[in-house]
């Protein structure tokens, strides 16, 4: 006769994220020992997550810390990525990613590598991503960490679905002033995916290549000869419209634009991050 309870099944199912059959079979191995029963678990889950090494993590969730410092604002923006979108909405996974973004933010960590090898209760960042994915029995991966400081930083996250945690994340930094319009920039930001700040950001070779792109439509078009230089032109601008932030029309009043958007509040758009799972 099983020396455990339905009670202690859900408890440790809760605890580890083991699946029913894993949880009752690790219990039968631990004589009903909750705590041996959670190494068993470990153990095997560990296997599994050899096993899954070359496995997929196409879901997840993006996470954010904003902090005040001396002279501004710092913020931490991760992901966070798993397998399937069960062990992404389990509070292990969702607290999980917490403390790695804790430990990303404690450390200043800029990327994912200086975030896995931050301080953390496992040893490092690593350690503990590696032994919670065990414990959930599927690959987890930080799959990248961005850090950006200024006078002023504000963090939007947005759902895609209403029962997943946020798989978009967005942080812009402006100054003092231009904090005023900066949610309406972030929230612009998450639906409009913009590539560049401003025109000047944008690398030589690219505006080159677009505009080469340009000329060989139009000539492909019958457009004239001498009409070539004034199109080109246009369809360059056309491009900036799209990748760069500053010249987009807002989302929320296409009659102006994010760059005049934050031009009016007297403040000045320093940059911005956009996270998006799997993207």
């Amino acid at each position: 006769m099983a020396n455990y309870t339905a009670a202690d099944i859900k408890a440790l199912r809760e605890r580890t994220g083991a699946g029913m059959l894993d949880v009752k079979k690790a219990l039968d191995e631990a004589a009903g020992d909750a705590e041996k029963a959670v190494e068993i678990i470990r153990k095997k889950g560990l296997a599994r997550a050899a096993k899954r090494e070359g496995n997929a993590t196409s879901e997840g969730l993006v996470a954010v810390k904003v902090s005040d410092v001396d002279g501004g604002q710092t913020a931490t923006m991760i992901e966070l990525n798993a397998e399937t979108d069960f062990v992404v909405k389990n509070e292990k996974f969702i607290a999980l990613a917490e403390a790695v973004l804790e430990a990303a933010d404690a450390a200043g960590a800029t990327d994912a590598e200086s975030a896995l090898a931050a301080p953390a209760a496992e040893g490092t960042v690593g350690d503990t991503i590696a032994a919670q994915g065990a414990t959930m029995g599927e690959k987890v991966v930080l799959r990248r960490v961005a850090r950006v400081e200024g006078p002023k930083v504000t963090a939007y996250l947005h759902k895609t679905a209403k029962d997943l945690p946020p798989s978009i994340g967005v942080l812009v930094v402006t100054d003092e002033a231009g904090e005023a319009a900066a949610k309406d920039v972030a929230q612009h930001v998450a639906a409009l995916s913009p590539t560049y700040l401003t025109r000047e950001d944008v690398p030589a070779d690219v505006v080159e290549k677009e505009r080469e792109i340009a000329r060989e439509v139009s000539i492909a078009e019958g457009k004239p000869e001498a009409a070539l230089p004034k199109i080109v032109e246009g369809r360059l601008n056309g491009f900036f419209k799209d990748a760069v932030l500053v010249d987009q029309p807002l989302a929320k009043d296409t009659k102006t634009t994010v760059g005049k958007h934050v031009a009016a509040t007297g403040g000045e758009l320093k940059g911005f991050v956009r996270f998006r799972v799997g993207n």
